[in-house]
């Protein structure tokens, strides 16, 4: 069974994106490069837990990060428990293969005052690209909405009526979020720009002026633009919106599992990620706040 069945299966049959799956393709490689190699293996069926194991030492020893390894072994996981699905072989040898441990950092975020005087006095709506900006900006932080889910929103996907957009995010899972007035206002607002100062368009909604889909480095440069002006964080990205929704609306009383339906976790851990952030603010405010405690 090739590894190109499986990350058709993978593709196909399991929705993965097309990012994941030349990752996992990368990785296999990899791994059956080190196989050739340090082992002399061609068939499946001869790797051993042993044999996995002294992959991922090689790969730390080659610098990359737990994380990275992390993903690799995965990809090995996924493939072995495809090819048992198959019959080729008896058992997973990755199975119990643990991987390195990875220390997790807390999500940036930009605050709220911050936010404030970005949305509020930077922002000048003078054209069809600086509507459009703002209200990427605003969807990242007033909806917690990824970066691939913005650009691949089409335009039927944004309900004005009903004031929600459906999203279609990981592995086309599909979620709706609403949005408010002043969002509603500005959508439409866009939209005039949009049928004035773009004469050709598909079925995007975000575009660019030529009319065509917008890309991710584009994206990217239009948030970090624009975060620059107020915050001093190092990362000034779209993910850095979404960080900042997620820490906003359990700020002021938001479930959590209502924001892990907003945000489109498959699990309640990932969410709760957000509480330690929102618990370290908590601590800094304390500290500052209380005469004893300073």
């Amino acid at each position: 069974m090739s590894i190109e069945s499986f990350l058709q299966y993978m593709q196909y049959e399991k929705n993965y994106s097309s990012h994941t799956v030349t990752a996992y393709e990368k990785d296999l490689a990899q791994f059956v490069f080190f196989l050739q190699n340090t082992y002399q293996i061609s068939d499946w069926n001869e790797v051993q837990s042993d044999i996995i194991r002294s992959w991922i030492v090689s790969l730390l020893k080659e610098k990359n990060t737990p994380r990275t390894v992390n993903r690799k072994l995965s990809a090995v996981k996924s493939f072995f428990n495809f090819l048992m699905k198959e019959g080729e072989v008896k058992t997973n040898p990755a199975r119990s293969v643990s991987g390195p441990k990875v220390n997790k950092k807390l999500p940036v975020f930009v605050k709220e005052k911050e936010m404030d005087m970005l949305l509020d006095h930077v922002f000048v709506v003078k054209d069809f690209e600086t509507c459009r900006d703002r209200l990427i900006v605003e969807f990242f932080y007033l909806t917690g909405i990824r970066r691939a889910e913005l650009i691949d929103l089409k335009s039927v996907d944004v309900d004005l009526s009903a004031s929600q957009i459906k999203v279609t995010g990981k592995r086309n899972k599909q979620r709706i979020i609403p949005f408010g007035d002043e969002l509603k206002d500005h959508i439409r607002e866009y939209l005039e720009f949009k049928e004035r100062e773009v004469s050709v368009s598909d079925d995007f909604f975000f575009v660019r002026k030529s009319g065509e889909k917008m890309y991710p480095k584009q994206v990217y440069l239009i948030v970090k633009e624009y975060l620059t002006t107020v915050s001093s964080l190092e990362k000034r990205s779209p993910h850095v919106l979404r960080h900042t929704f997620a820490t906003v609306m359990l700020n002021h009383q938001a479930g959590l599992n209502h924001v892990k339906e907003i945000l489109g976790h498959s699990s309640l851990a990932a969410t709760e990620i957000y509480t330690h952030i929102t618990f370290e603010e908590l601590k800094k405010v304390y500290h500052e706040a209380h005469p004893r405690e300073g």
